[in-house]
């Protein structure tokens, strides 16, 4: 069997699976974007996240990139409420609480100008008092909701939340609800990085 590597950008409010769910019936899917056979996804976003998602039929690979003991680096850009502190940036590299969970050592700063993304459907609420910062973080772990509550556990709520990059695959290129093969080369990077 040939295994199958793709990369797909996931839109907001879109499931990161291919079967409905009885929690949100008229919810969409990866089936609505994806017609290719076999491939799951390695990993999720949340529906109310967007960004890159891998898809493969390589269940060994897909164990590797998934089981948090082989941590690899996955970027978000991430939206959030007001304007972070140096110190609360430094608390994000160090790692924070949540839920009785300390999160690992991160990557955290700000980006210097806001990214180029496409807007998201629905926009994100405004608030014209409240100014938004956007951030870039690394992180070698993906607990549920981490992101999130990492951000707001260091006062800064998320706004929007974009995963950009796993290792050195990125949606450049991609489109919300566009979908790729990886290349070879690509896929020889991956089995390196997994």
């Amino acid at each position: 069997m040939a295994y199958q590597y793709l990369l797909f950008y996931k839109p907001y409010n879109v499931l990161s699976q291919f079967s409905e769910s009885g929690d949100a019936p008229t919810a969409l899917t990866l089936k609505a974007f994806i017609p290719v056979a076999a491939v799951y996804p390695v990993g999720r976003l949340d529906r109310d996240s967007e960004g890159l998602m891998l898809l493969t039929n390589d269940g060994r690979l897909q164990h590797r990139l998934s089981d948090p003991r082989y941590g690899h680096p996955r970027t978000y850009w991430v939206q959030v409420e007001g304007e972070p502190t140096e110190a609360a940036l430094g608390q994000l590299r160090q790692g924070v609480t949540i839920r009785g969970y300390r999160t690992r050592p991160c990557k955290a700063s700000r980006l210097p100008e806001d990214p180029p993304l496409p807007p998201r459907h629905p926009p994100i609420r405004y608030r014209q008092s409240i100014p938004t910062t956007w951030l870039a973080l690394t992180l070698e772990e993906g607990k549920n909701r981490q992101v999130r509550r990492m951000t707001a556990a260091v006062g800064y709520p998320t706004l929007r939340l974009v995963r950009w990059a796993i290792g050195d695959l990125t949606l450049e290129d991609l489109q919300p609800g566009q979908w790729r093969s990886l290349t070879p080369d690509e896929q020889r990077r991956l089995r390196a990085m997994a």
